[in-house]
C-alpha cells in the first residue's frame, strides 16, 4: 500500500482523556486531606494546573501538525471526542458538591479554605473552556450542555456574548474582550466583567425586540442561564446550609476571572484594521495570539489554535489547525496567565512582541489609550518612530502543511 494512501491516525487520540484529569484532582486532594488532615493538598490543583503543566509543557514542546484535509469529515464526526467534553461536566459537578460539603463541614483553617476555593474556580474556570467549545455547535443539546457547564461560575450570559459580541468584534477597541496593548489584566477586568455583561443583555434583548417580543422569557438565553445557576445555587443551600453561598460566590469569582485572563492574552494588542470602505477587515490568523505547547493544548482541548477557531468556529477542537502567520506566545496558556497577573513581567514579554508584529508601527495595534504616550516614548528612545513601520506589516495567512 502507498504511504499517502494510508488512513490518517490522531497521534495525540490516547492523550485527549487528560483534559479531564482537572475535574478529578480535587478528589485526589480530598484523599488526601481525609486520611491525615493536611490542609496544603486543596492547593493540589492550582499547582499542577500552574506549576506542573507550565515545566511539562516546556519539556514536552509543541506539536504543529495538522490533519490532512481529506481526514478532517472524519475525525469531526467522531463521537469520541465529543463524550470526552461531555465527561467533563459530570465530572465537573460532582466536584463541587464535594467542595461544597467540605466547606459545610468547617474543619479547614484559613489557608486550605483559601485553597478549597481555588481548586473549584479553577475546576470551573477550565469548564467554561468546555462550554465554549459546546456552545459553537449547531446541536441544540450541546448548547444547553454549554449552559450547565457555565452556571457553577455563574456566567452564562457569555453564551451569548462570546457566540454573538465577541466573535463579531474580536480585535477591535469595541470588543470587551480584547485587551489592548499596555493595558493590564486589572485594568482589563472591570471593563472586560462589566463590558460583556451588558453587551450580552443588549444583544439578546435586541433580538426579541425586533420580533416586537419581550425579553423578559424564558427564551431569552442570558436569563435562563443565569436561572440554571439560581437553582443550583438554591440547591446546594438547601442542601449544605446558607454558608455553602460563600463559597460558591467566591469560587465564581475565580473561576470567570480565569476565563477573562485567558480572554486578555488571546488578542493582546491585536487590530483589525479598517477597509477603504471604512469596515473591519475580516478576521484572519494575525489576529489571535497562538500556543502549539501540546500539553496544555490537550487540556484544553486545543484552546490555543485560537485562530482557526475565530476563522470556524463551528470546527471541533480534535480538527483546528496551526497557521504560520498566527502570531505565537513564548510559551502556554498555564505559563501566560500567571505572568499576565504580574503587569511588569507581561510587559516585558509581551509589548514588544505585539510590536514587532506590526513592525514596530504603534498606529496598527489595539493600544490602551492611557499607555500611548509611554510606548510612543519607548519606541523612540530606541529610533524607531511611531509609525515607521521598519519591520514586516504582517501578511495574509499562511496554512501549515499536515506533519507541521
Amino acid at each position: 500500500m502507498r504511504a499517502d494512501t494510508v488512513p490518517w491516525r490522531d497521534p495525540r487520540r490516547p492523550l485527549w482523556p487528560l483534559a479531564l484529569l482537572v475535574p478529578a484532582l480535587p478528589f485526589v486532594a480530598w484523599s488526601i486531606w481525609h486520611a491525615g488532615g493536611a490542609g496544603w493538598a486543596w492547593w493540589l490543583t492550582p499547582a499542577v494546573v500552574f506549576g506542573v503543566i507550565p515545566v511539562v509543557d516546556l519539556l514536552i514542546g509543541d506539536d504543529r501538525e495538522n490533519p490532512p484535509d481529506a481526514a478532517v469529515p472524519a475525525l469531526q464526526a467522531d463521537g469520541y471526542y465529543r463524550w470526552l467534553t461531555y465527561l467533563y461536566l459530570p465530572a465537573q459537578y460532582a466536584a463541587l458538591v464535594l467542595c461544597c460539603a467540605v466547606w459545610a463541614g468547617g474543619r479547614l483553617s484559613w489557608p486550605a479554605a483559601a485553597g478549597l476555593v481555588a481548586t473549584v474556580g479553577v475546576v470551573d474556570g477550565i469548564a467554561i473552556n468546555t462550554a465554549h467549545e459546546l456552545g459553537h455547535k449547531r446541536e441544540q443539546a450541546e448548547r444547553w450542555l454549554s449552559k450547565i457547564a457555565l452556571a457553577p461560575a455563574g456566567y452564562g450570559h457569555f453564551f451569548v456574548e462570546h457566540n454573538r459580541g465577541h466573535h463579531t468584534r474580536v480585535a477591535t477597541p469595541e470588543d470587551p474582550a480584547s485587551s489592548r496593548l499596555g493595558e493590564s489584566f486589572w485594568a482589563f477586568w472591570p471593563r472586560t466583567v462589566a463590558g460583556s455583561l451588558r453587551s450580552a443583555w443588549r444583544l439578546e434583548t435586541d433580538r426579541f425586540r425586533l420580533r416586537g417580543r419581550s425579553p423578559w422569557t424564558w427564551r431569552n438565553d442570558v436569563l435562563n442561564a443565569w436561572a440554571m445557576t439560581a437553582l443550583l445555587y438554591a440547591a446546594l443551600a438547601v442542601a449544605f446550609g446558607p454558608g455553602v453561598l460563600v463559597f460558591l460566590a467566591l469560587q465564581a469569582v475565580v473561576g470567570f476571572s480565569l476565563l477573562e485572563v485567558v480572554n486578555y492574552l488571546e488578542h493582546y494588542g491585536l487590530a483589525r484594521q479598517r477597509t477603504a470602505a471604512g469596515r473591519y477587515e475580516k478576521v484572519d490568523p494575525r489576529h489571535s495570539w497562538n500556543s502549539d505547547r501540546t500539553v496544555t493544548n490537550v487540556f484544553l482541548f486545543q484552546l490555543q489554535r485560537h485562530s482557526d477557531h475565530h476563522a470556524n468556529p463551528l470546527r471541533r477542537y480534535q480538527a483546528l489547525r496551526s497557521f504560520d502567520a498566527s502570531p505565537q506566545l513564548p510559551a502556554g496558556y498555564a505559563t501566560m496567565v500567571v505572568a499576565a497577573l504580574l503587569p511588569p513581567l507581561w510587559r516585558r514579554i509581551m509589548d514588544h512582541r505585539v510590536l514587532a508584529h506590526y513592525g514596530d508601527d504603534l498606529s496598527a495595534a489595539n493600544v490602551h489609550p492611557p499607555a500611548r504616550a509611554r510606548l510612543a516614548g519607548g519606541l523612540s528612545r530606541v529610533g524607531r518612530a511611531p509609525g515607521s513601520a521598519r519591520g514586516r506589516r504582517p501578511g495574509g495567512p499562511t496554512r501549515r502543511s499536515a506533519g507541521g
